[in-house]
């Protein structure tokens, strides 16, 4: 190989190295929804000091139960976006979830990338997630949270015409990267504020909607929910936050 060719493939490959790094720690360290909050709900009313938990890319058969019954010792209701194939591969756990007064929302059904499908696969990854939720727990969905937030602006409006809210979310745990509940606690005590909409994991993978391991999530409920109490915040549900519950809040 000429030394000149040589060393244009070493520089090649540092460049390209420095941009995969540059990639991770952008995902990492930098919240993406930011890019796409425009015409969604990512907060609530800062009026008062409530918070809501939301949980997505499950049911999972494994993660779902043990943060269930953590979220009923606590005694704290949660949001759930669910996705509609896990609602078909769980449906006891659907309904667990609905019973137990947490509230069942949209994720789309398989967790599509939704920003390179058409408007009509947007709709029809709501509506199967829909039904799916609907002929297991009898309850409807109001909200969607696309998967990984993104969404374009002609897909959004066709959601809100389909009489669904797009939600998304002001504080992220970043609870899908490797970090342990200490922390998750800290970073989200560091940041949170009145109104704060919470991302959180109960399934899902980086590459995948199953593998994942969410134990570090559950240690982090356990731990963050009294913190949050000590300071005066109330944990509340979607619905709750916006006032669009009975009983709501506001």
């Amino acid at each position: 190989m000429k030394p000149g060719l040589k060393k244009s493939l070493v520089i090649l490959l540092i460049v390209l190295t420095v941009i995969a790094l540059a990639i991770v720690v952008f995902s990492v360290f930098f919240d993406q929804a930011v890019f796409v909050r425009a015409g969604t709900i990512s907060h609530g009313s800062t009026d008062q000091m409530l918070v809501a938990l939301t949980f997505d890319d499950g049911p999972s058969s494994e993660w779902t139960p043990r943060l269930l019954d953590e979220l009923k010792n606590l005694n704290v209701k949660a949001t759930f976006f669910v996705l509609g194939a896990h609602v078909r591969s769980n449906p006891e756990l659907a309904r667990r979830i609905a019973r137990e007064g947490h509230e069942v929302e949209n994720h789309s059904f398989r967790h599509p990338l939704l920003i390179f499908h058409s408007v009509q696969d947007m709709k029809k990854e709501i509506e199967d997630c829909e039904t799916a939720v609907r002929d297991v727990t009898g309850a409807s969905t109001r909200y969607f949270r696309p998967p990984r937030g993104w969404l374009t602006g002609s897909q959004r409006a066709a959601a809100n015409k389909m009489g669904y809210r797009v939600v998304l979310w002001s504080l992220n745990s970043k609870d899908w990267v490797t970090f342990d509940d200490k922390y998750i606690v800290r970073h989200i005590l560091r940041n949170v504020r009145p109104g704060d909409i919470i991302l959180f994991h109960d399934g899902g993978g980086i590459f995948g909607t199953d593998g994942r391991n969410r134990d570090e999530t559950i240690k982090t409920i356990v731990r963050l929910v009294p913190k949050l109490r000590q300071r005066g915040f109330r944990l509340v549900t979607l619905a709750e936050m916006l006032d669009e519950s009975p009983g709501g809040v506001h």
